[in-house]
């Protein structure tokens, strides 16, 4: 069993707390009615996920305290030429802002890599970070995050009526919320190889264009939903374990990337666990 499965079982029953509002006596006392922006920002701050980091690093999704500064820099190396493409207003090789994580095979770190990645590029002040849970067979994202019991991305798939955005949960943490995978059902690689995925995806960039799409993706090689995503995104991160991931599955990952004679910007990130 691989790192990351190891800390999914660890933490597949303990949910992080969601924030509730408390008022205090002087919060209680109002003078008059709130306003409709007042009672928005009540509901969203009852909503709110509060992140809690301990839990995350003691599950094995954050690096030790003592490689905190390493995996930090790290990172910032890697999302920088993501940030510059996804601001850069060129979509000749689709929507940058819709950025894939992907790997080859399973147990390569590809959503330890989403969360940390996701965690260092909420820290720019210019953009805002929205995790999704592609990964709909599995809902890792979905259940590290103590989300399982909330609507997502499947439900606003097969319901039309759902917007996708009054899905999303906000977070504690500025500049970074997620839209959970959903209620488990049947048929979800032709779910996420609909109309209506590409619909989900465009709107949700209209809507803020200082937003970036994480998409965290099942692996290349083994499902059709992954191969699905990559019709979507506009960049392509692929995880690759050094001297564990074969080198026939990674050209072949990158191979996928070839769309319509045009080939996706593909970053390979390294062994995430060293």
């Amino acid at each position: 069993m691989s790192l990351v499965e190891q800390a999914i079982a660890r933490l597949k029953n303990q949910q992080l707390g969601t924030k509730r509002p408390v008022l205090s006596g002087s919060a209680a006392k109002s003078v008059a009615p709130p306003t409709v922006n007042e009672l928005e920002d009540s509901t969203q701050a009852a909503n709110r996920l509060v992140i809690d980091v301990n839990a995350l690093r003691a599950g094995g999704y954050l690096p030790e305290v003592s490689k905190e500064r390493q995996f930090a820099d790290q990172y910032r190396r890697i999302k920088r030429p993501l940030i510059e493409k996804a601001l850069s207003g060129d979509d000749a090789g689709g929507e940058p802002r819709v950025i894939m994580i992907a790997s080859a095979v399973p147990g390569d770190g590809k959503t330890f890599t989403s969360i940390n990645l996701a965690f260092s590029m909420a820290l720019e002040r210019d953009i805002s970070i929205l995790l999704v849970d592609s990964d709909v067979a599995k809902h890792h994202i979905t259940d590290i995050f103590g989300l399982r019991e909330r609507k997502g991305l499947l439900d606003a798939l097969t319901d039309e009526s759902l917007d996708p955005e009054a899905l999303v949960v906000p977070t504690s943490l500025r500049g970074f919320s997620i839209l959970p995978a959903g209620t488990r059902m049947e048929g979800t690689a032709e779910l996420v190889s609909s109309n209506r995925m590409r619909q989900i995806v465009t709107n949700l960039c209209a809507r803020n264009p200082r937003l970036i799409l994480l998409l965290d993706s099942p692996p290349l090689m083994i499902t059709n939903e992954g191969r699905a995503l990559v019709k979507i995104a506009g960049q392509v991160v692929l995880v690759v374990r050094a001297g564990v991931t074969p080198r026939h599955a990674v050209q072949a990952a990158i191979d996928m990337c070839w769309i319509d004679g045009r080939v996706l910007r593909v970053r390979r990130v390294w062994d995430p666990w060293r």
